[in-house]
């Protein structure tokens, strides 16, 4: 048995599968906004670039906030398949995260990029008085729609 640093046991690592996370589990995990995210798309050279994200859930799909123009915009445009990940913990004992593999669109219509500012405003606990009224010039979002979600949870 080894021994983590602080002491206590180390649970096991070889062999040991970790349990999934529900459906709400992942939803809370997501909502407790416990870091970035790590988007991954696939560059011109057919090699992963993954960048960390501020994030926020809208149903089952994830929304990141970038500048237009950037790599990762460029990515995917030429390629909608990405993947997300997220990842809460800091050993063995307490690590749990998600990924959802799924396909990305970039969202940049006036209309629609204020619709989803206004709810990440929301998702951040903005009060109204404050939301957006205009969409940032410049600005745009990655919109995930999930078509495969994985998970584990190291703390059973």
């Amino acid at each position: 048995m080894r021994l983590k640093q602080g002491g206590g046991p180390e649970p096991p690592t070889v062999g040991f599968v970790p349990r999934k996370l529900t459906e709400e589990e992942i939803d809370t995990l997501l909502d407790s906004r416990p870091g970035w995210a790590a988007l991954s798309t696939i560059d011109e050279d057919g090699f992963p670039h993954t960048v960390p994200l501020g994030y926020f859930r809208l149903g089952r799909d994830i929304v990141m906030g970038v500048r237009d123009g950037t790599h990762k915009v460029a990515n995917v445009e030429r390629n909608p398949k990405v993947s997300v990940m997220l990842e809460d913990g800091s050993t063995m004992r307490d690590i749990r995260g998600v990924v959802f593999q799924g396909d990305a669109r970039i969202v940049r219509e006036p209309t629609e990029a204020l619709e989803l500012a206004r709810a990440g405003a929301k998702a951040r606990g903005v009060p109204e008085s404050e939301w957006p009224s205009a969409a940032r010039p410049g600005a745009a979002y990655v919109r995930v729609s999930p078509v495969r979600i994985l998970s584990w949870d190291y703390s059973e």
